[in-house]
């Protein structure tokens, strides 16, 4: 839904932050003129929108045609003209703090004095940008993330005059075009991602430097053992090593050798051709492998950070709900650190830091004055009840949003966009810990839904290498609350639907989806096979022969050939889903509930035992029901030629 307030957009900059800032914009529904210094910027920032909108709309991604949305998006090499009419300024000029002044400068002369004026920097002062304003209590920061319209974070930054009606007004404009924002209630160099984020790679660099480990031992610890998508090199390698060094250079703090030798030797990583690893013809590339895992100290890593983060909570520049997003989002990290430092415990954390400090004396590992009052007070993260987050009365649930309505309705919706729905560890915990928590005499049915493109992509494989095999064998206990949950369920699927996604499908009564989801267990490609209960499930729905070939090929197919198969009950157009499902609840919360619980026990129980003893369960359940009042309503309401009224009891 639009901003009110906001009408048009002008964004200054087409290059790859710039004219994808723009596309967002435009695919949000609002007006944008796009603005470079030469007309040849211009164009090629506007052909590449055309390109990705024609990509978008290829894939189904996008709900108007290309051109139309096209249609939305004006250039200009004119920076008076592009600002003239502009309700919001967005600055996406090259990383110069006097290039991003000189700008403000003449958009503040030119934009009308209702602008909110935002820029897309990555570290800058918004302070020092605002300075050279006349409204600094209007300006903002608004750093997205590259490729904008790929990915959902945007964080928005108080300068030191920035007004809460500016801030707010950014986040939900922010929020209009479908983005993640979350705020930085200070400004601090590096904001809230990069905080955390840098010394992610920045340490291990110090490392190096000290040769206290390779490039290959950090990157495969890191990555096989504690699940991040990249080692600390190889991310160094991907963004850029100069991004890395001119973080720090900018904030007057020391650069590890490693980088620094990198950076005067123009080895940049992937765009130079060689970093810290070599990305030539004849080089190998990014080449560790699990063995190269090593005895790298993941806890020194992983302690900094989770530090960096103390701080900013400390400092009151994020929450804890904010900095995990923003590393999740912004990172693709597997977890936020402040939930890793509460698994890990915030006294072995601290520990860890003050031995590196009395060790090395270096400003990084100085404890934050926020961890030490945490564990001073006892608070040390889950396994004392309470640490970054409070897990005492309502744990929180950081992949799951759910709702009950006035009906019954439990809607559980999986929210780990940023990984397609994967399903990690802390998932599995917050969907079992719910419905064995919740009163289920408050509940008429639950239904599953995923947020974004996916219902579920699967089981989070980051997760395998790095969890214990004992632990990996208990994932199946969600799956079995949820066949178990005494209200009918319903897997409202859409997208994909593959490995865990499926399993809980299969633990649900009645499953939807829409005829072009992909559904199915590719477990086998990863040399493991479904672990949720999927190959029993599969076999009493649709036969041991399909089972057997949907496994052993890892196949994978689209919903209306689920439907065919038996996999699911119904496979609808994209457009009818929400209608499909609401039938199907509709008939749920007003069937009777003491009924349909026996029904579920009845059908779910029966093809375990003898068809005497099936056949008996159900004559036992149905005499138990004919007397209860829900049937005599059930009868009159017949004979009365209405709607029954049933009550559950």
């Amino acid at each position: 839904m639009k901003v009110d307030t906001v009408q048009r957009v002008a964004v200054l900059g087409a290059g790859s932050m710039g004219h994808g800032i723009a596309e967002v914009a435009a695919i949000g529904g609002y007006d944008v003129t796009m603005r470079d210094i030469e007309e040849e910027f211009v164009q090629d920032g506007y052909d590449d929108i055309e390109w990705s909108l024609e990509k978008l709309e290829s894939k189904g991604r996008i709900d108007e045609s290309a051109e139309a949305v096209l249609e939305r998006v004006d250039t200009t090499t004119d920076l008076a003209d592009a600002v003239a009419n502009a309700d919001l300024v967005i600055e996406a000029v090259p990383e110069q703090l006097e290039i991003k002044e000189d700008t403000f400068s003449t958009v503040d002369e030119h934009a009308p004095d209702h602008a909110i004026l935002a820029s897309n920097t990555s570290s800058l002062s918004i302070s020092d940008i605002a300075a050279v304003t006349d409204r600094p209590e209007q300006v903002v920061g608004m750093h997205f993330f590259n490729p904008p319209v790929k990915m959902d974070l945007v964080e928005v930054t108080y300068g030191e005059a920035t007004t809460d009606e500016t801030a707010e007004l950014a986040y939900e404009w922010a929020e209009s075009v479908d983005k993640r924002p979350i705020y930085v209630r200070k400004d601090v160099h590096g904001f809230v991602v990069n905080t955390v984020l840098v010394p992610f790679m920045e340490e291990a660099a110090w490392m190096l430097s000290n040769d206290e480990t390779t490039v290959q031992e950090t990157d495969a610890a890191m990555v096989y053992e504690r699940g991040y998508p990249m080692g600390p090199f190889e991310l160094n390698d991907f963004g850029g090593i100069d991004i890395a060094y001119h973080f720090r250079d900018e904030s007057g703090q020391p650069v590890p050798p490693a980088i620094e030798e990198k950076v005067e030797n123009d080895n940049l990583g992937r765009k130079s051709g060689k970093g810290f690893y070599d990305y030539a013809d004849d080089g190998d590339g990014v080449d560790y492998q699990p063995e190269d895992a090593g005895n790298y100290d993941t806890l020194r890593t992983e302690a900094v950070m989770i530090n960096k983060a103390a701080w900013l909570i400390g400092n009151d520049v994020a929450t804890p709900e904010e900095i995990d997003i923003g590393l999740r989002l912004g990172g693709s990290f597997p977890e936020g650190m402040c939930r890793r430092g509460d698994r890990l415990g915030l006294d072995i954390v601290l520990e860890k830091l003050e031995s590196l400090y009395d060790e090395y004396g270096a400003e990084r590992y100085e404890p934050a004055d926020y961890l030490v009052e945490l564990v001073e007070e006892g608070w040390t993260g889950e396994d004392a009840g309470k640490g970054f987050f409070d897990y005492r009365v309502d744990p929180p649930t950081h992949y799951i949003n759910w709702e009950i309505d006035d009906d019954g309705v439990l809607t559980i919706e999986l929210d780990r966009q940023e990984r397609m729905n994967s399903m990690s560890d802390d998932m599995f915990m917050e969907v079992d810990r719910l419905l064995k928590n919740v009163d289920d005499e408050e509940v008429s049915c639950i239904v599953f839904e995923g947020a974004g493109r996916a219902f579920s992509s699967g089981a989070d494989i980051t997760g395998f290498t790095a969890d214990d095999p004992a632990e990996i064998m208990d994932v199946d206990e969600m799956f079995q609350t949820v066949y178990e949950f005494d209200r009918p369920t319903v897997a409202k699927i859409h997208g994909f639907c593959l490995g865990a996604g499926i399993e809980l499908a299969l633990a649900c009564d009645i499953r939807v989806a829409t005829e072009d989801a992909t559904i199915g267990t590719p477990e086998t490609n990863l040399g493991v096979i479904p672990g949720g209960g999927a190959t029993q499930r599969l076999v009493r729905l649709i036969g041991e022969a399909r089972t057997k070939e949907m496994v052993y090929r890892a196949l994978q197919f689209d919903g209306e050939q689920a439907e065919e198969w038996g996999i699911v009950n119904h496979a609808v157009p994209a457009d009818d889903l929400e209608d499909t499902v609401d039938d199907i609840v509709d008939d749920l919360v007003s069937g009777p509930p003491v009924a349909l619980k026996a029904a579920k026990q009845v059908i779910q129980n029966g093809p375990e035992a003898s068809l005497e003893t099936a056949l008996e369960m159900e004559k036992q359940a149905f005499a138990v029901l004919a007397t209860t009042d829900d049937m005599l309503e059930g009868v009159t309401a017949f004979r009365e030629d209405r709607e029954p009224n049933f009550t559950g009891e």
